[in-house]
This record gives structure tokens, sequence and C-alpha cells, in this order.
């Protein structure tokens, strides 16, 4: 399943730039953010939120695990 941006938002997604091949978002918004979850990079070396649709990419030259 793939999503392309949050439901009903006007706002762009955001990208954020990684140095570790697992991350957590909890949304940003602290109460109005959502469960914290974690994702695991794929080869692909991005990954993409399912709550929020933030975009976290591993940034080139970062060590691999």
């Amino acid at each position: 399943m793939s999503v392309t941006g949050p439901p009903n938002s006007t706002q762009p997604v955001e990208t954020i730039y990684v140095d570790d091949h697992r991350v957590a978002c909890d949304g940003g918004g602290g109460a109005l953010g959502h469960p914290k979850v974690w994702y695991e990079m794929g080869d692909e070396g991005k990954v993409e939120c399912l709550y929020c649709g933030r975009v976290y990419i591993k940034k080139v030259g970062a060590a691999a695990h």
C-alpha cells in the first residue's frame, strides 16, 4: 500500500533525511500527531509514513547497517 500524502491536506508532504536505516514517526504534532510507528528502510533507502505521509530518505554516504 502506498500513501501519496496526508488525507485532506493542502500542505506539501515533509521529506526528512536521516542517517539510520530505522526511523520512528509520530507525526511531529505532539497531541495532534499520531501513534509512534517504526519503519525499516528497504533497499531503496526510502520509506513513507502510512499515517501522515512523511517521507524519510537515507542520506547519501550514511553507514550501511
